[in-house]
């Protein structure tokens, strides 16, 4: 799998689950609306309010879960860290986030919106549409050599 290929198919889904972990260890996870960029590295990036449960786990431990895409037998799990970009880093964000979800726009002026970026250091693909599943997994350092 080469790394167009891999970002085609994630740049094609919508949507994800997300999984975090609250202060007691309890997980919890959430669909969540994702935009993927693939430079200059493949994050993920998304939208909540500062009052949701994922937001207050994440603040607490920037560990996330993901998983995109369900139908058609394809799927990328995915493990990584996140954070909050600021000044350039979260007008780039805003500028795919904003060309994949547009409503966006209205929500950037509720009160308490948060965004989130994700970075992977782990990820599945499998692909059981055919006779045999086709699974590929990469951890950090075959994710940066990804070409």
């Amino acid at each position: 799998m080469t790394r167009a290929e891999l970002v085609s198919f994630m740049q094609q889904q919508r949507w994800a689950v997300q999984a975090s972990r609250s202060a007691d260890g309890t997980p919890q996870a959430a669909v969540i609306g994702v935009a993927i960029a693939a430079e200059p590295a493949l994050e993920l990036y998304f939208d909540t309010l500062s009052s949701t449960r994922k937001h207050v786990n994440l603040v607490a431990d920037p560990r996330i879960a993901l998983v995109i895409g369900w139908d058609d037998g394809q799927t990328v799990q995915l493990e990584g860290r996140c954070d909050q970009p600021s000044g350039a880093d979260l007008e780039r964000l805003l500028g795919h986030y904003l060309a994949r979800f547009p409503d966006g726009l209205e929500r950037k002026a509720w009160s308490g919106i948060a965004y989130w970026r994700v970075r992977p250091h782990w990820l599945r693909y499998s692909d059981f549409r055919g006779a045999s599943p086709r699974i590929i997994e990469l951890d950090a350092a075959t994710l940066a050599a990804l070409t």
